[in-house]
């Protein structure tokens, strides 16, 4: 199973939410390798010319890879616990989904339209997190995913 990350806004090269995101998802990459799940990219979308939600989604969606499950981070999501979560991708991977993409909207938020199309809505919370957290949120949430299934002393319950 390829894991995608698709967000609104771009994190500058040398930041530390870069940094963060970088060194989470090749974690993951190492740790979801012998569980059959990889990345399989990072996907920055910008409305250049201030569209809104519905041109933001437009962009969102073009970038996800046909046939892909979706996945919204939206405060009107599910909440998980990481034993959850991992669950949950696990489930995903035995069900033979050959994608997953995790999308990330923008100051707004995401459109309704790509909420409706989401196969799953993931919140961390009723707070509203800035974009930039929330990727490095997900990428650190997904290496947790597969340290629990791989039985990686990382999470501790």
């Amino acid at each position: 199973m390829r894991v995608h990350l698709r967000a609104v806004g771009r994190l500058a090269g040398r930041s530390e939410e870069r940094a963060l995101v970088d060194d989470y998802l090749a974690r993951f990459g190492q740790t979801g390798r012998g569980l059959g799940w990889r990345f399989g990219g990072e996907t920055e979308v910008e409305d250049k010319k201030n569209g809104g939600m519905a041109a933001e989604a437009a962009l969102l969606r073009a970038s996800i890879p046909a046939g892909s499950l979706i996945v919204c981070l939206d405060e009107r999501g599910v909440l998980m616990s990481s034993p959850e979560f991992s669950r949950k991708l696990q489930a995903w991977a035995d069900q033979g989904v050959p994608d997953v993409s995790f999308v990330i909207g923008g100051a707004d938020g995401i459109d309704p339209s790509l909420r409706a199309q989401a196969d799953a809505l993931l919140s961390f919370g009723k707070m509203v997190w800035p974009h930039k957290l929330v990727r490095v949120m997900v990428a650190e949430q997904l290496y947790r995913a597969a340290s629990i299934i791989a039985g990686s002393p990382y999470h501790r319950d």
